[in-house]
């Protein structure tokens, strides 16, 4: 499911806590908050709509084992070597991957370039035909009307394998060496604050935990452990952008210490590093917060018949031992933000257990939320007060975009507040790791398409860009910092509508949202580019 985001079954108003920096509550407190406006880049996949590098192999499908006489995907285990090339081909058998898995055409056609080091064979198919080709170099047209590409290694030689496959977009051949992102990616985020990297790392659910073991630029696909560091690193450099970074919950100490020492080096003077253990280690949806309340059993954290409490104990334990290695390595605190982060809305959990165990607070920035407006309609509802989906579905688009203004909007407003009274408190800024809409159906709601159909609908109309006006503005007036808004670019679908734009082609004045909040950050006096046609400040 492309850029899927869990939905959450709660009341409250999703936040993450990040703490500061600042030594104590009697500490010189931070400076006046600045509201900025950053963005969560969406997960690398065969179905990313976002495109950001010319080199779309990048993002290509885990290799496909497919034997003849035999159903998809059934072949033999496939050998591969440390960065995911085919190393060998069974009889009969081959390796398979698909490109570009967009649907609607909404990638670019033409001619492609195709290079590869080694001896063997190439076919594609589907959108793809080839034109040219000679060993090392191949030239095929592509028809995006015509759904996805594949690409097939039909032979390979074991001494001399097909490896560093590299499918260049048109008019890209003589600059992907020295550019891998696509100029209008680029253009796009031109301005931001802060990019984080969440789902670029494949942050939830991680089985990172040694060195040797991360992503590098030299894997076959980033679509199976990740974007490398060194990618972010060139992208945050050639933006001007700090780096939000979400450390593996699993791993160890020598990780975080040639993580941060490769950050240290290779991110430009000036700009900083964002730093937080995992991500929203509060929900128990996903595997790192299973992981902390059993580490927390482990070291007898907290009593054995309350999980969750020991859970966030062992995260507030564990982010302040990494937030340490990187204070080591840097040499000190300038170019560091340190992130706590917890359930929104829940400040009894952030000064009873996240920010005050063993004195978290003492040694972190920020205290991060995520302040989503949202609205989540399950299938059938045991509230007599609780719509369920089929009668959400009923409603006109003027009753469902005015629950949203007098009830979401309201109430994710009072979780911003709230967390701002704690950071004041604890002399933390408030930032935002996430945000923006939620309007989902969950517990079976999902499945109703005409719930579905009615959110879409929701999302591209001119009065959600208004909602995210007076939000935004609620958000400055609340004392907020850095607002990281979820997310960038991916399609719209029962799972929800997360993209301020659904596609990489897609006219951004078509989208009031994407509009309102780059608006939002032009007049915050960020450089970000908005469409010609519009009036400039």
């Amino acid at each position: 499911m492309q850029n899927q985001r869990p939905t959450l079954l709660i009341t409250a108003v999703l936040v993450t806590a990040i703490s500061s920096g600042f030594q104590g509550a009697d500490a010189v407190p931070p400076s006046a908050p600045r509201p900025r406006l950053g963005m969560n880049l969406a997960g690398p996949a065969d179905w990313n709509t976002e495109l950001p590098f010319v080199d779309v192999f990048k993002l290509s499908r885990p290799w496909i084992s497919q034997k003849k006489g035999m159903a998809w995907g059934k072949g033999p285990k496939l050998e591969l070597d440390k960065h995911g090339w085919v190393k060998r081909l069974a009889p009969d058998c081959w390796a398979e991957t698909l490109l570009c898995t967009i649907r609607g055409g909404h990638y670019p056609g033409g001619r492609y370039t195709v290079l590869y080091d080694g001896r063997g064979r190439i076919e594609f198919g589907g959108a793809a035909t080839v034109m040219s080709s000679v060993p090392g170099r191949m030239k095929v047209d592509v028809d995006p009307n015509k759904g996805a590409i594949f690409l097939r290694i039909k032979s390979t030689d074991p001494d001399d394998y097909v490896r560093h496959i590299r499918v260049i977009m048109p008019g890209f051949e003589t600059t992907w060496k020295s550019n891998p992102f696509h100029p209008l990616f680029l253009q796009r985020w031109k301005g931001m604050a802060c990019l984080r990297f969440m789902d670029w790392m494949k942050t939830n659910g991680s089985s990172l935990e040694h060195w040797g073991d991360r992503p590098k630029p030299d894997d076959a696909t980033y679509s199976l452990g990740g974007v490398p560091l060194e990618v972010m690193l060139d992208l945050c450099n050639r933006l001007g952008t700090d780096a939000w970074f979400c450390m593996p919950h699993k791993a160890d100490d020598e990780f975080v210490r040639r993580f941060a020492a490769v950050v240290r080096d290779g991110l430009r003077p000036g700009l900083r590093a964002y730093i937080e253990y995992s991500n929203e280690v509060w929900n128990n949806r996903f595997p790192q917060t299973r992981y902390a309340r059993q580490k927390a059993v482990e070291l007898k954290l907290g009593p054995p018949e309350r999980p969750w409490e020991g859970g966030g104990k062992y995260y507030a334990k564990r982010s302040v031992e990494m937030f340490t290695i990187w204070e080591q390595v840097f040499g000190g605190l300038d170019r560091l933000v340190r992130v706590l982060a917890w359930q929104a809305g829940n400040v009894w959990w952030m000064e009873n257990i996240v920010c005050t165990y063993q004195d978290a607070y003492k040694h972190a920035d920020a205290i991060a939320i995520a302040p989503y407006f949202h609205f989540l309609v399950p299938a059938k509802s045991a509230k007599k007060d609780r719509p369920t989906a089929d009668e959400v579905a009923s409603w006109p688009l003027k009753k469902l975009l005015d629950q949203v203004e007098n009830h979401a909007l309201p109430a994710a407003i009072r979780a911003m507040q709230k967390t701002a009274e704690f950071a004041r408190k604890y002399n933390l800024t408030m930032v935002a790791y996430e945000g923006g809409q939620h309007l989902v159906g969950i517990n079976g709601g999902e499945n109703n398409r005409e719930l579905t159909r009615l959110f879409m609908t929701a999302n591209a109309d001119p009065r959600m860009g208004e909602l995210y006006e007076k939000y935004l503005k609620a958000w400055g007036e609340a004392g907020g910092d850095l607002f990281c808004n979820f997310s960038s670019v991916s399609r719209w679908t029962k799972w929800g509508c997360w993209g301020l734009l659904q596609y990489s082609d897609e006219a951004p004045t078509n989208s009031p949202k994407f509009m309102a909040v780059m608006q939002w950050a032009k007049s915050l006096g960020q450089d970000v580019e908005l469409p010609d046609d519009l009036p400039r400040e």
